[in-house]
């Protein structure tokens, strides 16, 4: 089989993956991913047991065990980009043999859920409400670099995308893409559910302007307005599209549940959205481990 080479599978001396810092067994099957690498410590405070502690730039990584299941907790940093490193740096520490630089035979899927804040899009979600995202809208670009290929109903939200917001063809191209129907599913019934838009940015790629005026001016209107047989654009956020594409294209099953901290059209931001948080972190992880 041809090995793949050392500048195009960057590892350590220690053998351990470039970024991430780590070995295939210091990871467990079930993967927690969050922005902030602070939020780590958080969650793996509640485990029964923590195994590997691991840290590099700003790639945070703790293992352990809850209720005797192993999961492992990473701080991602903000964005897609971090994302396409986090997510193509874990698939290689299962499916690809770092030893001998070759892909394995039998595939690994992992699961993998982002814990996030977010900004909702719609005026019925509250500050503090749970979101979870049943589509990502990738308005980052990233997904457009990798062969990929995207389900009917995806192509068909894209189109409509198009015809109803007449968003601007100088942006990237923007794409969807599904959760993992069986994570989805585990927390459905808690969360607001629909579509999440992933933006490449905090401030313009997301309508906030502050000295620059914006090409896209009304983008929040538009991602508010849009709607497919009752499937809103429900929240902003920096991840999930990234997250989505790139897990779907390797095989592993993710899904993204967030905090709403604010809300764009109300206008509202949340006084303490850390005891939200708290119990969401809570739920996932009682999800994952029951």
């Amino acid at each position: 089989m041809e090995k793949i080479a050392e500048s195009e599978l960057v590892l350590n001396p220690d053998n351990s993956v470039y970024h991430l810092k780590l070995h295939p067994h210091q990871i467990a099957r079930d993967i927690i991913v969050v922005g902030d690498p602070q939020r780590v410590k958080l969650i793996s405070d509640k485990f029964d047991s923590i195994e590997h502690k691991v840290e590099n730039r700003e790639f945070v990584t703790h293992t352990g065990t809850l209720n005797n299941k192993k999961i492992t907790v990473l701080g991602t940093g903000i964005g897609t980009d971090n994302i396409d490193i986090v997510i193509n740096e874990l698939d290689a520490l299962v499916n690809i043999d770092l030893e001998n630089r070759t892909i394995k035979k039998d595939k690994v899927s992992l699961n993998i859920v982002r814990i996030g804040t977010c900004g909702a899009l719609q005026e019925n979600i509250d500050v503090n409400d749970f979101v979870v995202s049943e589509y990502a809208l990738g308005m980052d670009g990233l997904l457009n670099f990798y062969e990929h290929k995207f389900t009917k109903t995806e192509e068909q939200l894209l189109i409509e995308f198009y015809k109803q917001t007449n968003y601007s063809p100088i942006l990237a191209q923007p794409y969807f893409v599904k959760s993992s129907e069986k994570l989805h599913n585990l927390f459905k019934d808690f969360c607001h559910s629909g579509i999440t838009a992933t933006a490449s940015g905090f401030y313009g790629p997301q309508g906030r302007k502050l000295r620059i005026n914006l090409k896209e001016p009304l983008i929040n209107e538009k991602l508010q307005a849009f709607n497919v047989n009752n499937l809103r654009v429900n929240n902003f956020e920096m991840e999930t599209s990234a997250i989505y594409g790139l897990s779907t294209a390797l095989g592993h099953e993710a899904c993204t549940v967030c905090v709403a901290i604010a809300n764009r059209f109300t206008k509202e931001f949340s006084k303490d959205y850390h005891t939200p948080l708290n119990n969401l972190i809570d739920l996932v992880l009682l999800k994952l481990t029951e």
